[in-house]
C-alpha cells in the first residue's frame, strides 16, 4: 500500500482526508504542519505529499521549497489545498505538481493523486525547450506595420 503524506493543521479536515484515503487502499500520515511533516520525512518515504498552505509554525510553501531542495525527498509529487489564492502560494513555491482549491471535489483529488503517484512528478521542460516552444510561437505572431 503506498503512503500518502497529509500536512493539515485543521483536524476536521485531516481527518476526513485520512478516511477518504484509507477507504481507497492507501496509508496515511497526518502532519499538523510544515515542521512535523519533515520530521515524518525522516522514516519512510511517502509516495505523495498533500499539503494545505497557510498553517502555523511552517507553512506548505515553506515545506516545498525545503522537499525541493532535499535531493532524496525532490522526486515526492507535492499537490497542495488551499483556499488562498493559487497565485498566493506560487509566489511562495513554484514546485508543486497539482493545486486544488477548498472546498475541493473528493473524485477530482483520488484521480489526481493516483495520476501523480502511478506517474511521478511530470517531467519539467528544459529551458532549451521553453526557448524553441517561443521561437515557434512568435514566428506565428504577425504585427501590423507602424504608422
Amino acid at each position: 500500500m503506498k503512503l500518502v503524506l497529509i500536512v493539515e493543521d485543521e483536524f476536521g479536515n485531516a481527518e476526513v482526508l485520512r478516511l477518504l484515503f484509507e477507504a481507497e487502499g492507501y496509508r496515511v500520515a497526518n502532519a499538523s504542519n510544515g515542521k512535523v511533516a519533515l520530521e515524518l520525512l525522516k522514516g519512510e518515504r511517502p509516495a505523495l505529499i498533500l499539503s494545505d498552505f497557510m498553517m502555523p509554525i511552517m507553512n506548505g510553501g515553506e515545506l516545498g521549497n525545503v522537499v525541493r531542495s532535499t535531493p532524496a525527498l525532490s522526486d515526492i509529487p507535492f499537490v497542495f489545498m488551499s483556499g488562498t489564492s493559487e497565485e498566493v502560494v506560487r509566489r511562495s513555491f513554484r514546485g508543486y505538481d497539482g493545486f486544488l482549491t477548498k472546498p475541493f471535489d473528493f473524485l477530482a483529488m483520488l484521480l489526481l493523486v493516483e495520476r501523480l503517484i502511478a506517474g511521478g512528478r511530470p517531467p519539467r521542460p528544459s529551458s532549451e525547450d521553453v526557448d524553441k516552444s517561443m521561437r515557434q510561437l512568435l514566428k506565428g505572431i504577425h504585427l501590423p506595420p507602424s504608422t
